[in-house]
């Protein structure tokens, strides 16, 4: 696999992983300041606070790259193939009904077109 297609699949592992976490963080963290105020630059709250910020540009910028990409197939195999994992690759060639090595030729151009996509992105 090329250098630049791996990058990119372990960018999109990488997103799948901060959504996860990013949805955790939402269920477990109320961001309340104390009225006490800090002599630090920073207290606990806005450390998450700015974390939060950090975490949801994060995933914008991925998700309108996602977005952006309007082949079906290489919507199917960016979110369903390497994001949530739902499909073997056998399983993937036959909801395409296609061959491993066009699969894997769709699946390269699905990363190509991603990637140039978030490049893209402000």
């Amino acid at each position: 696999m090329r250098q630049d297609v791996k990058k990119i699949r372990n960018l999109l592992k990488q997103y799948a992983k901060l959504k996860r976490d990013f949805t955790a963080f939402n269920q477990v963290s109320s961001l309340s300041f104390d009225g006490v105020s800090s002599h630090s630059s920073r207290n606990g709250a806005e450390s998450r606070l700015i974390n939060h910020v950090d975490l949801s540009y994060q995933l914008k910028e991925v998700e309108d790259a996602l977005n952006s990409i309007d082949d079906p197939q290489y919507q199917f195999i960016l979110h369903d193939y390497i994001i949530d994992k739902r499909f073997s690759r056998n399983e993937a060639c036959n909801q395409l009904s296609v061959s491993v090595s066009k699969f894997n030729y769709l699946k390269n151009r699905a990363l190509e077109v991603f990637k140039l996509n978030y490049l893209r992105t402000p």
